[in-house]
């Protein structure tokens, strides 16, 4: 069916995107679940992670895999189990099954093993080569001390080693590096990657719709979002457009009238 065009709407930017990417976690969904997903949202999913270490653990995993290419969406492969591979050593075994896989992105990330910056940075360099990189910045403790400083500093070398995005923590929670235990946004630390990293390269992992609507409100329908929930990828481009209430009047102006 085609999309009705009767509304005025933010203009969303088209795959294949650079900005206004929405990145999905797979938290371990079934092949034919993700392909319904993918079939429903018609383009508006850009990378799909298979979260943490499930793909390891996923019979499926190539089925999953090829279902994302089909759609034209990057299967990208979680931090957390390239982080397990880098502890026990094993981390150029992990880039060949990636490859044989099917993956066609990785994302190299430090924040559950604490991995040295150079460590981390020969990885993204020896996985740009084959993959798309994400490279990841904070850590996933949510009682670890957050720099804005620090954080853009990583933002900036993970770019400088040939990543293509980088992806701002934030966990499946929303409670911990880019967000306070409420939730809340931490703005300065937003600020600072943006500054030093740029928007067009970063994708703020962002799960609950407040904290969307409020890089939304601040950036524009185009700002980059991850750790989304597979069953919210359609609400997300509601609120993209000014669709739901959080939105109507912070992207759709004088559009919204006195909704």
């Amino acid at each position: 069916m085609t999309r009705p065009h009767f509304l005025r709407l933010p203009v969303r930017t088209e795959w294949p995107r650079q900005r206004g990417v929405t990145h999905v976690l797979d938290a371990g969904m079934a092949p034919q679940r993700v392909d319904e997903l993918l079939t429903s949202a018609g383009g508006l999913v850009d990378v799909w992670k298979l979260g943490w270490g499930t793909a390891y653990v996923d019979a499926a995993v190539s089925d999953k895999v090829a279902v994302c290419h089909r759609h034209g969406v990057l299967a990208c492969a979680g931090g957390t189990l390239l982080e397990v591979a880098w502890l026990q050593g094993s981390w150029e075994a992990f880039l060949d099954w990636a490859a044989i896989t099917g993956f066609d992105s990785v994302e190299v990330s430090a924040g559950a093993s604490g991995m040295p910056a150079k460590d981390k940075r020969l990885l993204i360099e020896q996985a740009v080569g084959r993959f798309t990189v994400l490279a990841e910045v904070g850590s996933k403790k949510p009682d670890a001390p957050v720099s804005p400083e620090a954080w853009a500093d990583a933002a900036v070398e993970g770019l400088h080693a040939g990543a293509r995005w980088v992806v701002a923590e934030g966990r499946e929670s929303g409670q911990a590096g880019l967000y306070r235990p409420d939730r809340s946004v931490r703005a300065e630390l937003v600020e600072a990657l943006v500054a030093r990293a740029g928007l067009d390269r970063l994708i703020f992992e962002a799960p609950h719709t407040s904290q969307q609507a409020w890089l939304l409100g601040r950036y524009g329908a185009n700002v980059s979002l991850g750790n989304i929930p597979a069953d919210a990828v359609l609400g997300l481009e509601a609120l993209r457009l000014g669709l739901r209430a959080d939105t109507v009047a912070t992207l759709l102006g004088e559009d919204a009238g006195g909704a």
